[in-house]
């Protein structure tokens, strides 16, 4: 579980993100990363709109890509805001293949 100085809570913090972040795209997520100026920890926020489905589908594409945030945590750099946008695709992609999605973009946008 992501503690809270590790996630991204406002809107406007999202927006910048996206508007001014560095974008990698893949099979089941885009990925931004803006890379702060502050020296504070990684944060992450993740979209996962209607149109990957129900309730019950986003709030499980939702929780496996906090978990593979969570592992990756220290491959991050600090400071990095990574915002991750899952596809529709998400809702039936393995664990597995959102695993080599977010290792694939986090290490080419934010590695440490």
């Amino acid at each position: 579980m992501l503690a809270r100085s590790n996630r991204l809570t406002r809107g406007t913090e999202y927006k910048a993100v996206v508007r001014r972040g560095r974008r990698c795209a893949g099979a089941h997520t885009v990925t931004y990363v803006n890379r702060a100026v502050t020296d504070g920890p990684a944060r992450f926020g993740f979209i996962v709109s209607k149109q990957v489905g129900g309730a019950v589908v986003r709030n499980t594409v939702r929780r496996r890509l906090k978990a593979l945030c969570f592992e990756s945590l220290e491959a991050v750099a600090p400071g990095s805001d990574v915002v991750i946008r899952a596809l529709p695709s998400a809702a039936s992609a393995s664990f597995a293949d959102l695993r080599t999605d977010v290792e694939k973009c986090l290490a080419r946008r934010a590695a440490a």
